[in-house]
């Protein structure tokens, strides 16, 4: 006999456990359906984000960023470590440590929360009937009366670069090395390749990240994609664009790349180790029956309207595997949202106001539109910058690389986009975010008192370069 539940949520990610939490809090009946096991062959909640993806990576960045610190930057501060080594292995104990901490904190929100956690792989039938298929085979219905889909996504595996055990990793094999390796090449100059370029080059290794477009970030702001080029160039990161690899051959626990470089001619390149991060994909293999009445399109995405409903009634679906950025904070907030809904309540995302974040050092953050879409667009701006080499804070952390930029309307003053580069960018853009939430001016922000010393104030400084009257540079403009 089929289990009934007013909610079932199908994976338990960032977009699908919040959602239950979410839905659960508002008084529906909630299950949330998990394949995800650990070793324990218990269930294991978080998706790609806690387990292999956001969490993990940046417990490494923090780990090598500290390592880094110590080995190249406490002398500057009158600090005097001796030799400085670094034990992997600890390392990754650690950041296992975390993931696991984390995932069992989810566990218990679900139980505190009243969530009923099913073991299984969940596919969604007609009527909103969810066969379940527990590990050792056996099945069971659940009926629902709403459905969220909350799958994911998975790395994409390209036909030149198969994987191939510990040498040819995708993401997840990428944050787990058991050893630094001496040369480390990576497919994609994206946010996961250059977070684990960043990694793995800060305890040693040389670095060569292989991109086959032609542009670096092309998505990015191109002041801010210019700068990060220019700074991860010179920490020894070897960028080469252009460069599409056409196949890999393993010999000798080397693996061997062919690369067709830009002008056209081909080279073969060694390494000990080769990340494949080319992106990833909406992971909706066996997700649907074929009468869920459920609709994918041309990409592998499922339909969703604005408020993520698909063309099945009383289905929804949201995070990586509907339209826009695969980010484990858009997949949490359309959960929320959705649940919201269904529970009988207004609610609303705004998209245009969604933060971008790359881990690097110096961090990459960006909310908003670029310089370049505006203008293609045919919207008057202005636009204002400032250095952090020119805030107090910075320098007092000699952390003065990068910049903030802040476009805003040349008719309204309304703030259009944001982009930063610089120390804790991760943190500084969540400022910008709130302002362009609730349609804030550049005025508005130059009007606002921000803390002295404070990394923030570059955003300050930026709001009031605006109309050229930033008080710590020189200005373009004199105050009418």
């Amino acid at each position: 006999m089929s289990q009934e539940f007013d909610l079932v949520v199908i994976g338990g990610g960032p977009g699908g456990y919040v959602a239950a939490i979410r839905g659960a809090q508002l008084g529906l009946k909630t299950a949330c359906v998990e394949k995800w096991t650990s070793d324990k062959e218990a269930p294991v909640l978080g998706g790609t984000c806690l387990n292999v993806g956001c969490i993990p990576s940046k417990a490494l960045l923090d780990s090598t960023h500290k390592f880094h610190d110590a080995k190249h930057e406490f002398e500057e501060h009158g600090i005097s470590t001796g030799e400085v080594s670094m034990d992997v292995a600890a390392m990754m104990a650690r950041k296992n440590t975390i993931v696991n901490n984390l995932t069992m904190g989810v566990a218990g929100l679900f139980k505190a929360n009243g969530v009923t956690l099913i073991h299984g792989t969940g596919q969604l039938q007609k009527d909103r009937v969810i066969k379940v298929t527990a590990a050792d085979g056996s099945e069971s219905q659940l009926k629902a009366g709403s459905v969220i889909l909350a799958a994911g996504s998975v790395p994409i595996n390209i036909p030149p670069a198969p994987l191939v055990e510990d040498i040819v990793v995708d993401n997840v094999g990428a944050l787990s090395l058991s050893e630094v390796p001496k040369r480390l090449g990576i497919i994609g100059a994206g946010v996961i390749g250059l977070e684990m370029g960043t990694v793995w080059q800060r305890l040693g290794s040389d670095v060569v990240v292989l991109e086959a477009m032609d542009t670096f970030l092309g998505t990015t702001d191109k002041d801010l994609s210019k700068e990060a080029a220019k700074i991860l160039k010179k920490q020894g990161m070897n960028i080469r664009l252009g460069a599409l690899v056409t196949g890999t051959q393993v010999v000798n626990n080397e693996v061997k790349v062919a690369v067709k470089k830009a002008d056209g001619d081909s080279e073969t390149l060694t390494f000990d180790k080769l990340i494949v991060a080319v992106g990833r994909k909406p992971y909706t293999e066996g997700l649907l029956s074929a009468d869920s009445g459920v609709v994918l399109d041309e990409r592998g995405f499922v339909h969703v309207n604005l408020r993520c409903k698909t063309d099945a009634p009383g289905v929804y679906a949201i995070g990586d595997i509907v339209r826009g950025p695969m980010l484990a904070h858009k997949a949490s907030e359309e959960g929320m949202m959705v649940a919201d809904i269904i529970a009988g309540h207004k609610a609303l995302i705004n998209y245009d106001c969604i933060p971008w974040v790359i881990y690097t050092h110096p961090e990459m953050a960006w909310v908003g539109k670029t310089e370049q879409e505006l203008k293609a667009e045919g919207v008057e701006i202005k636009v204002g910058k400032f250095p952090f080499a020119a805030s107090g804070r910075a320098m007092a952390a000699n952390d003065t690389q990068g910049f903030v930029k802040l476009i805003a309307d040349a008719q309204t003053d309304r703030i259009l986009g944001c982009h930063i580069i610089g120390g804790n960018a991760s943190e500084l853009i969540a400022q910008a975010v709130i302002a362009m939430e609730f349609g804030s001016s550049a005025e508005d922000l130059a009007l606002t008192v921000f803390a002295h010393p404070s990394l923030s104030e570059a955003i300050h400084e930026a709001a009031l370069a605006v109309d050229g009257h930033a008080i710590h540079m020189a200005n373009r403009k004199k105050r009418k």
